[in-house]
């Protein structure tokens, strides 16, 4: 028989069986598509070299007017600047405590304990202890004086830490450390770490529509929920807030080593809401806009109400006469799940639907348009603005707004969301990669409580890709090239709880070390029914090498086959193409086949087209 050429058709189609899906491609790791062909993802590299404690949920960069970028990050434990390559800690302080601290240590033990009336600190929380004298030991002030991550919480008073030295490393108590650290101990509280997992609350108006009694009243705090921040500039300074907490604002001519406050404290601070959803500066008129506030006289959330400061000031929340501060409550659902800044719109989402708020002057400010009804947000991050529209994600797939809302065809749809970890699904972020037409959804997976996997739409061309976090990828943020070059993300790693942003489409490689990228094809008949066993003698490949470093360079071709279509894939033959192959001689026999194309490269990219098999019958049994 002659060479035939097998045209795959463009994305990953999951919505059938592997055999039903015959001309297209069934899985894939790290590839997506561009003009119809499949191609390994680009790189990525550090953006600094600097790591940052706890993992990041929100990262707003921005430029001042003198020229400077600074990126604002928020993650569970901690808020950020980074200005350059430093993070600065910019994390507020709850409370402080003078001459009112005293230490306990054990004889053998780097478990100091702590005491402190009335603390109100939590595990995990961070201290920062000053004025302390040594215990007698090798407890010295030096240890003592510096920043602390509390242990465990024991008491109302008292809580434990773990003795340190100013590289980091524990230091054992002795005998000699008797002492107490002296009269004149200070701590400097940082705000309540939040959690790293999300919790549901209870309540009417805490979880989904519906969900919990009604009017019964919700539990939703900043300390009993995942942390989420929302971050914006209002010109060169930061305003920042934990969902379901208050708003705090950083002072870029206050230097980068001064910590965040709470806005409310600011001069001239008049009626501030103290318990936000979400914050934003809207863009022409530079109001500050809170999503779901307590309103004025009260200090409980109300999750459907937007307040809005004056024009142009960051703490006047007073309406009157002579201003355009105000407030409106939504009508629509129970709680806003999130909201995004697009085109002359914010658009936010509420559990039961769309409403835009565009800016109209006085006497309103504000329209509010109720603009869908149904589709909602399936976390506070899920959306994203690209290519003059908005995508996004809610529980029951993708959706796209242009003026109208469309849901979006999907060819992996019931693949992500059997797959999606629902208890997790807050974490679920959209990612928008413009330098490449691509929109990406980064989300848990099965029992994970961590985002493991992602779905890639490249809204151009139509197609959908999936692929995992693995191979130091995994992703908790991101920032789609709106300062910088290239777009920008934060990583994680439980083990050390030290993380750090990384610029992508930088190279092929991770800036550490290879990762794997695979695209397979799903079953095809090597003949036209599939009646006959076919033999395949030779393979002709088309792969593009992108900046390749060597002649060895190479991508791995594998044939697989089956004889039925419930038998496992086996593997028939494995051939390594480089940039001078021009054919390989195989020896593949079976009823089925499939082809999957993998690399572990790190220097070089590749980019597929069609392949051509010889082949010829080779009998019914």
């Amino acid at each position: 028989m002659p060479l035939m050429k097998y045209v795959f058709k463009p994305g990953i189609n999951k919505e059938g069986t592997n055999y039903s899906n015959e001309g297209g491609w069934f899985d894939a790791d790290k590839v997506r598509f561009r003009k119809g062909k499949p191609e390994r993802i680009g790189g990525w590299t550090k953006f600094s070299e600097n790591g940052f404690i706890g993992t990041a949920r929100k990262m707003h960069p921005y430029r001042a007017a003198s020229g400077d970028t600074y990126i604002g990050i928020g993650t569970h434990q901690k808020l950020y600047n980074l200005t350059g390559n430093v993070f600065y800690d910019i994390t507020p302080i709850r409370a402080t405590t003078t001459n009112g601290i005293v230490f306990s240590a054990t004889n053998g033990s780097s478990t100091l304990t702590v005491t402190d009336d009335a603390h109100g600190a939590l595990t995990g929380d961070f201290v920062t202890i000053s004025g302390a004298v040594t215990l007698g030991g090798l407890i010295t002030a030096n240890v003592l004086n510096q920043e602390y991550q509390i242990e465990t919480v024991t008491g109302a008073d008292t809580y434990t830490i773990i003795a340190k030295d100013t590289s980091g490393d524990e230091v054992t108590a002795n005998s000699s450390d008797s002492g107490n650290g002296g009269s004149g101990v200070d701590g400097a509280y940082q705000i309540n770490s939040g959690l790293d997992v999300y919790v549901r609350g209870t309540g009417w108006g805490v979880n989904t529509w519906g969900a919990g009694t009604f009017g019964s009243a919700g539990d939703l705090t900043s300390t009993n929920q995942l942390r989420l921040w929302s971050i914006d500039n209002f010109g060169d300074d930061i305003i920042a807030a934990p969902r379901a907490d208050q708003i705090y604002f950083w002072d870029k001519s206050s230097g980068t080593g001064d910590r965040a406050t709470l806005l409310s404290a600011e001069s001239g601070a008049s009626d501030v809401p103290t318990k936000v959803l979400q914050i934003m500066m809207s863009d022409v008129d530079k109001h500050v806009i809170a999503f779901g506030s307590n309103p004025i006289g009260s200090s409980e959330l109300d999750p459907l109400l937007v307040r809005f400061s004056d024009t142009e000031s960051a703490v006047d929340w007073t309406p009157t006469a002579t201003n355009q501060a105000g407030g409106v409550q939504l009508s629509q659902g129970s709680i806003i799940i999130g909201a995004l800044r697009t085109r002359q719109e914010i658009l936010i989402w509420t559990d039961a639907g769309i409403v835009s708020m565009r800016f109209v002057g006085e006497p309103f400010i504000f329209s509010f348009t109720e603009v869908a009804e149904g589709p909602s947000l399936i976390s506070p991050n899920a959306a994203v603005s690209a290519n003059n529209r908005v995508y996004f994600m809610d529980r029951d797939g993708f959706h796209v707004y242009s003026g109208s809302t469309q849901r979006l065809p999907c060819t992996v749809l019931d693949y992500v969301l059997s797959d999606l970890n629902q208890d997790q699904a807050f974490k679920v972020f959209a990612a928008a990669n413009e330098g490449v037409n691509e929109i990406m959804f980064f989300y848990p997976s099965g029992t994970n409580k961590e985002i493991d996997k992602y779905v890639l739409y490249n809204y151009l061309e139509g197609t959908w890709s999936i692929g995992t976090t693995t191979d130091n990828f995994v992703r908790t943020a991101w920032d789609e090239a709106s300062v910088y070059e290239n777009p920008l993300a934060s990583s994680k790693n439980d083990s050390t709880n030290t993380n750090y942003i990384y610029r992508h489409e930088v190279g092929h490689g991770d800036g550490a070390d290879n990762f794997t990228a695979f695209i397979e094809s799903s079953d095809f008949d090597l003949n036209p029914d599939g009646e006959k066993f076919t033999f395949i003698s030779r393979l002709i490949p088309d792969v593009e090498f992108r900046d390749q470093q060597s002649t060895s360079d190479t991508v791995t071709f594998t044939i697989k086959g089956r004889d039925y279509p419930l038998q496992d894939l086996s593997t028939l033959q494995t051939i390594n193409v480089t940039p001078q192959s021009t054919f390989a001689n195989t020896r593949a026999r079976s009823r089925q086949a499939a082809v999957r194309i993998s690399s572990e490269a790190s220097d070089y990219g590749w980019r597929v087209g069609d392949i051509r098999l010889d082949i010829r019958p080779d009998g019914k049994r």
